[in-house]
């Protein structure tokens, strides 16, 4: 039977399944963990749904943040250090990359197994065991005055991969990586490859 829900059904529903309905709805999406680093040096690891392309010319990616309401954390260590990382998920540290939501004491690295790993390019540590790893300089910040989330957009100053995850076409190729997706804040999935298609003209 179909399902109608009106914005007061919406509204109406308890905080919980409302959050997982709407988290859910735009489908698949690519699971990340973002690296930062305090003024102190100590890491930080969040897994993120949201990371998304902004451009190419020049490169740059974003992801949304929540409004900062401690002095700590993966937003106050951009706005104080200018890098972040980019780090893919894969099947082999799913499991890991999840529990980095929760509330840590402790570097969220140390908390559930992770390794972090620098370059001589960018400050904010890497996740080693990640496949597909994008350092970034902090460019700008939009706020999103509806809800107070952050766009947090970064400028790519480094990829790090190995070479045979990139076709011809230099597209990226996430059957090779495992990288996988997530619907809502807690469902993951394999990505399987269906085909190239060609450029879309008329």
């Amino acid at each position: 039977m179909r399902k109608i829900l009106s914005i007061e059904d919406i509204l109406a529903m308890e905080k919980q399944p409302r959050t997982n309905l709407i988290n859910s709805l735009p489908g698949i999406r690519g699971a990340n963990l973002i690296g930062t680093i305090d003024p102190d040096g100590k890491t930080n690891v969040a897994i993120f749904n949201s990371v998304m392309h902004i451009g190419a010319h020049p490169p740059y990616m974003g992801f949304i943040a929540r409004p900062v309401v401690a002095p700590k954390g993966t937003f106050y260590n951009i706005m104080r250090t200018e890098f972040f990382t980019i780090n893919h998920v894969h099947s082999a540290i799913y499991k890991q990359a999840h529990q980095t939501s929760a509330r840590y004491d402790v570097s969220e690295f140390d908390a559930v197994g992770l390794t972090p790993e620098f370059s001589a390019n960018i400050i904010a540590p890497y996740v080693k065991e990640s496949r597909v790893k994008i350092g970034l300089r902090f460019v700008e910040e939009q706020y999103i005055q509806c809800n107070r989330t952050i766009l947090v957009v970064g400028e790519i100053i480094e990829i790090i991969l190995e070479e045979n995850y990139l076709n011809e076409d230099s597209i990226l190729q996430l059957n090779q990586t495992e990288s996988v997706g997530v619907n809502g804040l807690e469902t993951y999935y394999k990505v399987e490859r269906l085909e190239q298609l060609p450029y879309a003209k008329p």
